[in-house]
């Protein structure tokens, strides 16, 4: 999927003429990149066929969670209906120092996994674990320094500033393109497609004299 994203913002970037889209797309474009480096290897395809026809099923990436921390841990919580029904070893968590993968087996007929790849700061492998409550699992991800993390992975936190410097302008008419960029890059498939659209329309509209519009 990000393999589909990052050649589509490729196209875009080929048809854009405007210098700010094309920023907006090159911050794009390096987001997506960076993502697909961070995530792990694929797995060999006998033994990636093999833990498919292991689970069986329809397997749902849980995309929804809320996050806590303490001094020493950053706490993950998945609301997961009945998971507390069932066996503890349907429930596995795997932790690396830097990422996290949930697998949660046969849960009402489908199997639901998380994986979290190139968290914020290093975490301990020994002292993290994960907690079955009612309707929800919670993975305890123990810091190797007890300090606040001001967010979950590098990804997000690299987002966040390239957000604040793009909004850091005594220029108000980059108020727009400003709110395009953050609309783009957090949005899905559709909403690139719209954003594409309407620059698409507007460029018309401009060269036919319809509006003074410069985006």
């Amino acid at each position: 999927q990000l393999q589909k994203d990052l050649e589509e913002v490729k196209e875009l970037l080929t048809k854009a003429t405007r210098k700010r889209l094309r920023d907006a797309l090159m911050t794009e474009k390096h987001k997506i990149e960076l993502e697909i480096k961070n995530q792990p290897p694929p797995k060999p395809k006998d033994a990636a066929e093999e833990e498919k026809s292991s689970l069986g099923g329809y397997t749902v990436k849980i995309n929804n969670y809320g996050w806590d921390q303490s001094d020493k841990f950053i706490k993950i919580y998945i609301s997961l209906n009945g998971v507390q029904k069932l066996p503890a070893e349907n429930v596995q968590v795997n932790f690396t120092e830097r990422s996290f993968d949930l697998l949660v087996k046969n849960l009402n007929g489908k199997n639901y996994t998380m994986t979290f790849n190139n968290l914020l700061k290093p975490i301990s492998v020994e002292g993290s674990s994960r907690k079955i409550k009612t309707d929800m699992v919670l993975v305890m991800c123990r810091k190797k320094r007890e300090e606040k993390w001001e967010c979950l992975t590098q990804v997000e936190k690299e987002s966040k500033e390239k957000e604040k410097a793009a909004y850091d302008t005594s220029d108000p008419s980059e108020g727009l393109m400003n709110l395009l960029k953050k609309m783009y890059a957090e949005g899905d498939d559709e909403m690139k497609r719209t954003i594409n659209k309407a620059w698409v329309e507007s460029r018309e509209k401009q060269s036919k004299g319809d509006i003074p519009m410069d985006i």
